[in-house]
């Protein structure tokens, strides 16, 4: 490695993250042209000069077939910036889902979804509680977003953290009035509030600052369902969501056979797709992958969004090989997923280093690291875990590896495939 250079400056260098990239498509998003004069905001008028946009909308217009954002892009360092520094506008609770969340305006018409701090980043999830019982985690929605850009994916929206104050930046600033009513102030004197949804919103669970300060993750929202509408599809190896039941594919060994024969997953890259997002979840243990989700405009020609992971990185010290079951019952897996997957345990390149080293990026890493050292070394042990699943597909299966870089040679790469 060349001196001065860190591992995460070399790793981007290397000839398998710099592949040529699909063509953007272009005028996919509508332009939003405003002369707008509401309280707060600032008057804007974008046109198609770039110039005028501000880092979300740049990020809208930049999503292609193939990625949400491509990871030489200038503009998703000013994005993240942006989420950590504009000034929150307004806030207001966010419906759907089982726990507490916010969607916070800024005041260029940005929007931003926030998930607060509800736990420490060493506390491991209980034993004893279901996956679908655990608190969700800020730290885990960030360090999320930092592991799909290390495996290349670039499919989940860019994420940070931040450190709110939760008096000026979410109380006196909200407008719903369901959620302005549950806050209170702790005996100790810190500003609390717990809102309204089917898990851990009630006065026995708040979320509460110190005494004024949070902890948040803050997500680039996706381009509205009216401008770009999106299609949800339940995973074939969804979860019972059941405390007694077990889903079909943990009965069934050759479950995968059945699904190879379903649309869409019978033909193109959708299985592939499928199976690079058990990866992902395999190595930060998340559990609650029910459905997924693509954009309509671009028909099942295209990959799939990696959302919501507040429950991933719940447990360091135990793994959960069943996430893998669309990797070892399928025994498919994606060229440059794999190759990708071999640099990442190679000892100049170790997923450890890379992970630890990007998420120092994060604003919040100057209040603590945002993943505790056991979490980053179980995702060595759990990437070693999922290279031993392949070699095990590969020695007693052919045609395993799905092979999307035909036009790029094994030299060119750095590796064998």
């Amino acid at each position: 490695m060349e001196r001065g250079r860190s591992k995460l400056q070399e790793l981007f260098k290397h000839p398998l993250y710099n592949l040529p990239r699909p063509k953007q498509q272009e005028d996919n998003w509508l332009l939003r042209q405003s002369a707008s004069e509401e309280e707060g905001y600032d008057k804007v008028t974008w046109t198609r000069d770039e110039e005028t946009h501000p880092p979300w909308l740049r990020f809208h217009l930049g999503i292609s077939r193939w990625e949400l954002y491509d990871r030489k892009d200038l503009n998703l360092a000013q994005l993240t910036h942006y989420l950590a520094t504009q000034r929150i506008l307004g806030a207001v609770q966010k419906k759907g889902g089982t726990q507490l969340k916010l969607l916070v305006s800024f005041p260029n018409y940005g929007q931003a979804l926030l998930k607060p701090m509800r736990q420490s980043r060493d506390a491991e999830t209980d034993v004893n509680l279901f996956y679908f019982s655990d608190f969700e985690r800020h730290n885990a929605e960030i360090s999320a977003f930092h592991l799909d850009r290390l495996l290349g994916f670039n499919r989940i929206p860019p994420v940070v953290g931040r450190l709110i104050n939760v008096t000026t930046e979410i109380r006196d600033v909200s407008t719903d009035e369901r959620l302005s009513r549950t806050f209170f102030t702790s005996p100790a004197g810190n500003v609390c509030f717990y809102g309204q949804c089917e898990y851990y919103c009630s006065a026995e669970h708040p979320v509460c600052g110190r005494p004024h300060a949070l902890e948040v993750s803050l997500a680039t929202m996706l381009p509205d369902l009216s401008l770009a509408p999106r299609r949800s599809w339940r995973s074939p190896w969804r979860r019972s969501y059941s405390r007694t039941k077990l889903a079909q594919w943990e009965k069934d060994a050759a479950y995968c056979d059945t699904v190879k024969k379903t649309p869409p997953y019978n033909r193109g890259s959708r299985l592939v797709d499928l199976i690079d997002m058990a990866v992902l979840d395999f190595l930060m243990s998340n559990m609650d992958r029910h459905h997924y989700e693509t954009f309509e405009e671009f028909g099942n020609e295209t990959f799939l969004l990696h959302l919501d992971h507040g429950r991933a990185f719940g447990r360091h010290s135990q793994d959960e090989p069943s996430v893998l079951a669309p990797l070892v019952q399928c025994c498919r897996i994606r060229r440059s997923t794999l190759l990708r997957l071999r640099l990442l345990s190679r000892p100049d390149f170790r997923l450890s280093d890379v992970m630890r080293e990007s998420l120092a990026q994060d604003p919040l890493t100057a209040v603590a690291p945002l993943l505790a050292e056991p979490h980053l070394s179980a995702l060595d042990r759990r990437l070693a875990t999922v290279l031993a699943a392949v070699q095990t597909c590969q020695d007693g299966n052919e045609d395993v590896v799905y092979n999307d870089l035909d036009e790029h040679d094994d030299q060119q790469l750095g590796e064998n495939p």
